[in-house]
């Protein structure tokens, strides 16, 4: 017994520092994948309960195919690059009201779509409009990575980590504003000042305006933008009934999807290749990797701990798991970080307010490094695409001063609420 738990801790260990650092440049979903199969050949993990892990993340799946059909149709439609636009038309020519727009606009397409569509599709619209407006793009790139994960718990549709992390206890609408909105707001105002205080050398000049005619939106692009308002309001309303997210997101983009596609008489296909399809296999990989390692008796074990120390101290207890949830997510990837977390707290049967902050800590603690977060790897990505490159060291020296005092805040507004 002690070998299989030692080998399944190495398996998944494996796994996961392969997703964060992709050895040979393989997809991340490779690992994972791997991984999984790796258990189940080694008759560490039967193959029946390897299903029903990966099954757990059904709502996550729908969620995540949802969010992924508005916002590859938005960007094909030109709605980011006219928002883009539109922040640059507004900045009247300085740079730093540029950065706050982009800051601002960043917020809501986090709330309302996801952090992971601010890091994979708003990302290369900011790039653009920075390249056009000839400014250095990396204090707006910046403002992208960091509010993508700074914004990610106003709403359960923000982050697809809320989802792993509740799943079947997931709050009310009501519920988690009231839980969150104060500590989301704390996040959120404190990153952006630590950003503006940062970045402020780079932020001093102007902001070329625009040449040509300034055209409006196309008739598709406002389409899918009524569409992703119709989609939060439909969200919202769920929520309110504390209902699954997953097939009334899947359902909404499928809809604004298809109207785009018949409106413009388009081939599905133009949309469907785009998709980064490879996320399902990740995150489905990683539910079995987390029941692997729940199987060895580490989870009950970390569970069992917290319980311990919720009981002697329940608000040492909360900032103390918030903090080390942070902290390791920024080691293991938020999202393997979260599902771990699900089980242990779950298991443990803390209070809202520990589970609350151990959530804080998953969705704001990436905003340390660049493995921290799945939204902070596909900004890594985007950004490669278009030529720039940010190191590990250069991210994690803006992290430093950025994510800590956001956390605090973010925590001490959780127990201001729950007091």
């Amino acid at each position: 017994m002690l070998v299989n738990n030692a080998a399944t801790c190495g398996i998944a260990g494996l796994a996961t520092l392969g997703v964060i650092a992709r050895p040979w440049n393989l997809p991340e979903y490779i690992w994972a994948v791997t991984g999984a199969i790796s258990l189940i050949a080694f008759d560490l993990l039967p193959w029946r309960d390897a299903v029903t892990a990966a099954g757990k993340g059904t709502d996550v799946y729908f969620f995540l195919i949802g969010m992924m059909l508005l916002a590859e149709v938005a960007r094909k439609e030109g709605l980011f690059d006219w928002l883009a636009e539109q922040a640059v038309i507004h900045s009247r020519n300085s740079a730093s009201q540029l950065f706050s727009i982009v800051y601002a606009v960043g917020t809501l397409v986090t709330i309302f779509l996801s952090n992971d569509a601010t890091a994979v599709v708003l990302t290369p619209a900011v790039y653009a409009a920075t390249r056009t407006a000839k400014v250095e793009p990396l204090p707006y790139l910046f403002a992208c990575a960091f509010i993508a994960n700074a914004a990610s718990f106003v709403l359960p549709i923000s982050n697809p980590a809320n989802l792993v992390l509740f799943g079947a206890r997931m709050p009310t609408l009501l519920e988690w504003l009231h839980h969150f909105l104060l500590p989301s707001i704390a996040a959120a105002a404190a990153t952006f000042i630590m950003l503006r205080i940062s970045l402020r050398n780079s932020l001093l000049g102007g902001v070329d305006e625009l040449e040509g005619e300034r055209a409006g939106p196309t008739r598709n692009a406002a389409i899918v933008a009524a569409g992703i308002g119709a989609t939060a309001l439909v969200l919202l309303a769920v929520s309110a009934f504390g209902l699954d997210l997953g097939i009334p997101t899947f359902a909404c983009g499928a809809v604004v999807t298809a109207i785009v596609l018949l409106l413009g008489r388009k081939s599905p296909l133009s949309v469907a290749r785009d998709i980064s399809w490879s996320v399902l296999p990740l995150v489905a990989g990683l539910f079995i990797l987390v029941e692997g390692l729940n199987r060895t008796g580490v989870l009950p074990t970390l569970a069992e701990e917290l319980r311990r120390a919720a009981v002697l101290s329940p608000h040492g207890a909360s900032w103390g798991a918030g903090i080390i949830t942070a902290m390791a997510s920024n080691l293991i990837n938020n999202l393997p970080m979260g599902l771990i977390a699900a089980t242990t707290t779950q298991t443990a049967q803390v209070s809202h307010y520990t589970i609350g902050a151990v959530l804080i800590g998953v969705d704001l603690g990436p905003n340390l490094s660049v493995t921290g977060s799945l939204a902070t790897i596909l900004w890594l990505i985007a950004l490669r695409r278009e030529g720039e490159h940010v190191g590990a060291l250069r991210f994690l020296r803006l992290g430093v001063l950025v994510m800590p005092p956001a956390l605090a805040l973010s925590l001490l507004a959780l127990s201001l609420v729950a007091s």
